[in-house]
């Protein structure tokens, strides 16, 4: 696009000298610009953008999106750079989606990552396919997302998170999918949205986005997923374990080292999946993406066979590492809420081990109810057949206090530590060759770093 068209676009107004295309990409972080690109200098809470365009410069941007002029770059000027970014991926996203390009948006309480990286690979085997490292699911990534496709893209898939009503259908009219993928309503976020049935209505703002000709694909185990049919004027799909899901698994089961193999059953066809990624809660990420898959085109048994391939990709999300002394360490630390905590409990029970050690922290934003999810946690924790819980931090001491009002012992079964450091300490001293420890927390409190910690611990041992 020229500048002029980039202009146009968002509502801005050019500086004198900005002139000419953009023949790179649209970046907001100045230490990954390339030449070519058009850097947005986005403020926020600790740094502002408008104070690295001279390094932007420096890199090869071609100019940038600010909100007042600068010598460093020619200037697109707006009110709102993040308002702005989704303008310009909105403009962008309406030229591509005349062609042949099939959109598709996921969204649930969890599993969104998870399903997005399954989906995405399962779609590159049918054709060229954008899809975002990581949660790119806000104002910010989503636009980026849509922003790295082109002409050539046939599947473009975006992740949309939600912190309160209107935030997805804000990401639809950035882009419109064709096909809506809507996971499950669990407790994420449950203090900003007040109940489960608001984050309901939240989620189900995917599918009420979705053309006639689109396709919702719904969860049929989660009631409350089910329960946004009457919302879509799309076609339905349901995904499910249950008999009367349109796209189900069949004969689920865990292999030695906790990953799902099943068959998948659709349009009348069955076909063998086994999965790559640990955990029997991956079968029903795989699920909905079969089904988004199935609506984009793909085969059942060429669905089936990619899925069978298809590997983990994300950071910190069920990786499953061996030390070298033999301590198995499971780095699930990217984010918690009570639903993402039980079935990382269960992939933890699906895993062979000496001893099973469960290293939590405290889970976000989940409202008044907080500390007795946390309570609850603890007691799942014992009844999942963990062998020492350790609750991280003063926010997760609800946690230990669950695990021992379970049955499990003071010192030996549960144990409170005041921080990563202590946690770090603790567990040098107690794990041993053959234990398998998981490590997850909200985000918030940085548990990725004690399991990175914990890995270096056992290098070269």
């Amino acid at each position: 696009m020229s500048l002029a068209e980039v202009a146009e676009a968002v509502g801005g107004r050019l500086t004198p000298d900005a002139a000419g295309t953009v023949p790179g990409k649209v970046t907001v972080d100045s230490r990954a610009v390339a030449p070519g690109d058009l850097f947005v200098a986005v403020p926020g809470e600790r740094v502002d953008g408008h104070d690295f365009l001279t390094a932007a410069a420096a890199a090869g941007a071609v100019a940038a999106l600010t909100t007042r002029p600068d010598g460093a770059l020619p200037c697109v000027v707006v009110d709102e750079p993040v308002a702005a970014l989704g303008r310009l991926a909105a403009a962008v996203h309406t030229r591509l989606a005349g062609g042949d390009l099939v959109t598709i948006g996921i969204t649930g309480s969890s599993g969104k990552t998870s399903t997005k990286d399954l989906l995405g690979q399962v779609l590159a085997t049918a054709g060229a396919t954008v899809s975002p490292p990581g949660s790119y699911n806000n104002d910010i990534g989503l636009p980026l997302t849509v922003l790295d496709a082109d002409e050539d893209t046939r599947f473009l898939v975006l992740e949309m998170g939600s912190r309160g009503r209107g935030h997805i259908a804000r990401l639809c009219r950035v882009a419109r999918p064709d096909v809506g993928v809507v996971l499950n309503v669990g407790s994420a976020h449950l203090g900003e949205f007040g109940s489960a049935d608001g984050i309901a209505v939240a989620k189900g703002e995917l599918v009420e986005a979705l053309p006639a000709e689109g396709t919702a694909v719904l969860n049929a185990d989660d009631p409350r997923v089910i329960g946004m049919a009457p919302r879509t004027r799309a076609r339905v799909v349901t995904t499910g374990r249950s008999a009367g899901a349109d796209v189900r698994a069949e004969d689920v089961a865990l292999d030695e080292a906790g990953r799902a193999g099943f068959t998948l059953v659709a349009g009348g066809e069955r076909a063998a999946v086994r999965l790559q990624v640990v955990g029997e809660h991956q079968v029903a990420n795989a699920l909905s993406a079969a089904g988004a898959a199935l609506a984009a085109g793909m085969a059942p048994d060429a669905v089936a066979a990619a899925l069978s391939a298809a590997e983990p990709r994300s950071r910190w999300r069920m990786e499953v590492t061996r030390r070298d002394d033999g301590v198995t360490v499971v780095n699930d630390a990217y984010n918690a809420n009570p639903e993402s905590m039980r079935a990382a409990l269960a992939a933890l029970a699906g895993l062979p081990a000496r001893r099973r050690v469960a290293v939590l922290g405290a889970m976000a934003e989940l409202g008044p109810g907080a500390a007795d999810e946390h309570e609850r946690l603890g007691r799942d924790a014992v009844a999942a057949g963990v062998d020492l819980v350790v609750a991280v931090g003063p926010d997760a001491v609800g946690i230990a206090d669950g695990a021992l009002a379970a049955g499990a012992r003071e010192g030996e079964g549960a144990v409170r530590v005041p921080d990563r450091a202590a946690a770090r300490e603790l567990l040098t001293e107690v794990l041993v060759p053959g234990d398998v420890v998981l490590v997850k927390a909200s985000r918030s409190y940085g548990l990725e770093v004690l399991a990175a910690d914990l890995l270096a611990a056992g290098a070269g041992a």
